[in-house]
């Protein structure tokens, strides 16, 4: 969320574990994205790929206010709300197999929300291997058990906060799943063992290990850079064979045009409203003040305006998002944040970490851990979005595998693309960053 900014950039947090009420430090990141409509690829005239949204089914319980509760005051200073009540929403992504559990999460006191997904995929043994849990509300817990499986493995695929905070709560659940944490696991301003956040016993993923109790049916790749920062970014993507699914949690995203079902009419309402940000971004033009009616416009007006400020956090216009939007949604892509204060200071492991995935992986489908899932999408379309690091390793166009590859490797440039205009508070961002020593320069491309 814009909340996290990225790796390179953590912010202290100070929460409370809803169990067992003791304070704890950790850390923040990210740049990312959410909903609940899966995308199909076409080829459409002049050649080029297109990722359209279709609709999936969702359940939710009968749940009310008592079953939605869950205290939660993180990520001092910037809180992940909602504080009190996340709604669940299920989504079954491959019949009979993967299920999409979302919740909406949100920046603190702001009216800036997102959500966040966690995967469950059922196994061959006939148990259930759980993808970044999110929070265990008596309704999240109650659409878990309703699809007649135990859970046997949970696993953290990343370092950030926003992900490693729940996977204590929703352990306890299920006190039987073994748990399992991506490598280099590390918090912020105090880099504090696992077991401060509620993690026990925890088994370290290691990249491509065939020894673990699911190789057979998922494969693994960590992504574990050099310290860009304060800590590393770490992140590990999951290739499940018989579906041909990816799973990552924040390499790429597709923003949907329609805002996901988690998140509510009210957080839509507020972000509508022409208050402080949208002033202070309007850059001296007139902004009305006038009351935000509940319609259909409104709401997609506060869409618009909650994605802008997660991809750029201080985007060229908030006061009429829809050009931009319109440029950034609806296509496979790396979040500004993340490309600008992560990937572009390590390219090289980035572009080792994607092209081993898309040569060993033939996968149909990605799921990310925010903005729309599953998004139906080739190897050819995830090298695409990462067409920004050819220009960074003086790599254009290298070996692909097929030339339907290599064909999106070149259009990865129109991909990718972001605005200059929005792009000028990141920019700047990543500039003091850099000189106050708190993220590194970009590293100098691969020589030959």
């Amino acid at each position: 969320m814009a909340a996290a900014v990225a790796a390179s950039c953590p912010k202290p947090c100070l929460y409370r574990n809803p169990t067992s009420n003791r304070a704890f430090l950790g850390e923040s990141f990210k740049g990312f994205g959410p909903p609940l409509s899966p995308a199909r690829p076409e080829w459409k005239r002049k050649g080029l790929v297109r990722l359209v949204a279709a609709a999936s089914s969702s359940a939710t319980t009968s749940a009310g206010p008592r079953d939605r509760f869950y205290f939660n005051v993180t990520g001092f200073p910037f809180p992940l709300g909602p504080f009190l009540n996340r709604t669940t929403i299920r989504t079954e992504a491959v019949k009979g197999t993967i299920w999409l559990f979302e919740q909406e999460q949100a920046l603190g006191f702001s009216s800036v929300s997102t959500n966040i997904r966690m995967t469950v995929i059922k196994l061959k043994s006939g148990g259930l291997w759980v993808h970044a849990p999110i929070a265990p509300t008596k309704e999240c817990i109650q659409l878990v058990k309703e699809l007649g499986a135990p859970v046997e493995y949970i696993v953290l695929p990343t370092f950030a906060y926003e992900h490693k905070i729940f996977v204590g709560p929703f352990s306890r659940k299920f006190p039987r799943a073994q748990i399992w944490v991506a490598p280099r696991q590390w918090s912020w301003p105090l880099n504090l063992p696992l077991e401060f956040f509620g993690i026990f016993r925890a088994k370290t993923l290691k990249d491509g290990d065939l020894s673990t109790p699911w190789a057979d049916e998922i494969e693994q790749k960590v992504l574990s850079s050099p310290e860009v920062g304060i800590g590393p970014y770490v992140e590990v993507a999951f290739y499940h064979k018989p579906s041909r699914t990816l799973l990552v949690t924040d390499a790429v995203i597709f923003v949907p045009r329609q805002p996901p079902e988690c998140i509510s009419k009210e957080s839509l309402l507020a972000s509508a409203k022409n208050g402080l940000a949208v002033r202070i971004l309007s850059k001296g033009k007139d902004v009305p003040e006038e009351p935000v009616v509940d319609n259909k416009m409104n709401r997609q007006k506060g869409w618009e305006r909650m994605v802008l400020q997660i991809l750029f956090l201080g985007p060229s216009n908030l006061l009429e998002p829809n050009a931009t939007f319109s440029q950034m949604s609806q296509k496979l892509i790396v979040s500004p944040i993340v490309k600008t204060l992560v990937f572009n200071k390590v390219p090289e492991k980035v572009r080792d970490w994607i092209d081993s995935i898309a040569r060993d992986w033939k996968f149909t489908r990605i799921i990310p851990a925010h903005f729309a899932a599953p998004i139906k999408a080739s190897r050819a379309d995830f090298l695409a979005a990462f067409g920004f690091l050819d220009d960074l390793l003086g790599e254009r166009y290298v070996m692909r595998p097929s030339l339907a590859l290599l064909f999106t490797s070149i259009m990865g440039k129109a991909a990718s693309y972001f605005p200059p205009d929005d792009m000028k508070t990141l920019s700047s961002l990543d500039q003091f960053l850099v000189s106050v020593g708190a993220v590194k320069k970009t590293v100098s491309g691969r020589r030959r």
